[in-house]
């Protein structure tokens, strides 16, 4: 199948650019109306860390309420990608956007009123449940909306928004906290963020799907199998688990780490800017790989990323004050989305339209699912040894990746056979 475009220009753009995706007119519509939810989204997730932590000044709580939202990933994204092929994926993506909103709501609500820790954890848990449900379904079918060709710079522009919101989401939550908004005002502004998505899921057209010839157990496994009998995929799955489980909780327990490794307090604004200045590195990390690496092996890319993230997690790690903390920051930011974004497209580019949403709920799984384990392994770790040895253990562990994802290797070793496999050779086309 050939998605649809509306563009016809007098000179073509590169291929796999973000100048050539930005010729879809319904990619444009999803790719603003997720850009727009995402700085929503990044406005509560930095905000409610920070809220918990300054209630209970425990690391270990923070990674209790990262895994509410992201644990949801580990347990729902493989029956999300299943049950997404069975049912239309327009109103499956228009109810878990619902019920996104429900669970910002209710955060509000409960923060508002300073409940028990519980109420608040439960809310968090049902915006994880949305996510979960949304997350493989809407990363399938964002791609699906240009042509094979131009998918690296479809994920390059869709990981920029989400590293842009990550961005502008707490700079924003910083202005309006400033002039006079509650933190519960934060999660209530989010809530209307997601009217957006539902209204440009209403107004695009999604690719027709063929449904697949299994049923049952089998088609909960699909994923699986594939990711057994193709090894690029299945590497690529591994590393990233590892990678999220091992280098990434840094991620969740940023307020802890700005707290017990710079004396930056959560609520400050100096944190804001902190978190934001990361947000910027990995906007452009993730910018770079449909424009600067858009020409370049993304085997390359990754491997060099890895190498560079444990420079830079390193460096980080040993920041002697708070203005080389930000530099050293921007930089990690940089190289942790530059890299997991050429992972996805090397990812993405060996997988069907068909089976897509099945491998990637595992990639969800592997990425955002495996984050709150780490936060709820390093979380108590962190309060007993502090923040800078826990970074120094995720660095190590990228450099051991540097070596070990080496794709090339793998593709020689196979002769880079791109045929599929037998298990998607059974599904109909």
């Amino acid at each position: 199948m050939t998605p649809p475009t509306d563009a016809t220009t007098k000179k073509t753009p590169k291929p796999g650019t973000v100048r050539a995706v930005l010729a879809y007119r319904d990619f444009r519509v999803m790719w603003a109306s997720s850009f727009i939810s995402s700085i929503g989204v990044w406005m509560q997730q930095v905000i409610l860390p920070a809220y918990i932590y300054s209630r209970t000044e425990s690391a270990s709580t923070v990674g209790l309420f990262i895994f509410a939202q992201l644990g949801p990933l580990l347990l729902l994204s493989i029956p999300a990608g299943v049950m997404a092929d069975r049912f239309d994926r327009r109103k499956w993506l228009v109810g878990a956007q619902c019920i996104q909103m429900v669970g910002s709501i209710l955060l509000g609500i409960t923060v508002s009123m300073d409940s028990a820790l519980l109420f608040i954890f439960l809310s968090q848990l049902i915006v994880g449940i949305g996510n979960a449900l949304n997350a493989p379904v809407f990363s399938a079918v964002l791609p699906s909306l240009v042509k094979p060709e131009d998918l690296g710079g479809a994920i390059s522009l869709s990981s920029t928004s989400m590293n842009g919101s990550r961005v502008m989401g707490p700079v924003l939550a910083a202005l309006l906290l400033s002039i006079g908004a509650q933190t519960a005002h934060i999660f209530f502004l989010n809530a209307c963020t997601y009217l957006v998505v539902m209204a440009a899921v209403l107004r695009i057209k999604l690719p027709v799907m063929s449904k697949p010839m299994e049923s049952g157990i089998k088609s909960l496994t699909l994923g699986l199998r594939i990711a057994r009998e193709r090894l690029v995929i299945g590497r690529a799955l591994l590393t990233m688990f590892s990678f999220s489980l091992i280098s990434l909780p840094f991620i969740g327990l940023f307020p802890a780490v700005a707290d017990l490794a710079f004396d930056i307090q959560p609520k400050t604004g100096l944190y804001k800017w902190l978190y934001a200045t990361w947000g910027l590195g990995a906007m452009f990390g993730a910018l770079s790989i449909g424009t600067v690496f858009a020409a370049v092996d993304k085997r390359k890319v990754v491997r060099a990323g890895f190498a560079s993230f444990a420079i830079c997690m390193t460096a980080f790690a040993a920041s002697p004050s708070v203005p080389i903390a930000f530099v050293t920051g921007f930089f990690l930011g940089v190289s942790y989305f530059s890299t997991t974004t050429a992972l996805m497209t090397i990812l993405q580019s060996r997988l069907e339209i068909n089976v897509r949403a099945r491998v990637l709920s595992l990639w969800f799984m592997a990425f955002g699912g495996s984050i709150p384990l780490g936060n709820v392994i390093f979380g108590p770790l962190m309060d007993r040894i502090g923040a800078r040895p826990v970074l120094l253990i995720g660095a190590a562990w990228a450099l051991f990746l540097s070596w070990w994802c080496n794709i090339e290797k793998i593709d020689a070793k196979e002769g880079h056979q791109a045929n599929l496999s037998p298990t998607v050779a059974q599904l109909p086309e």
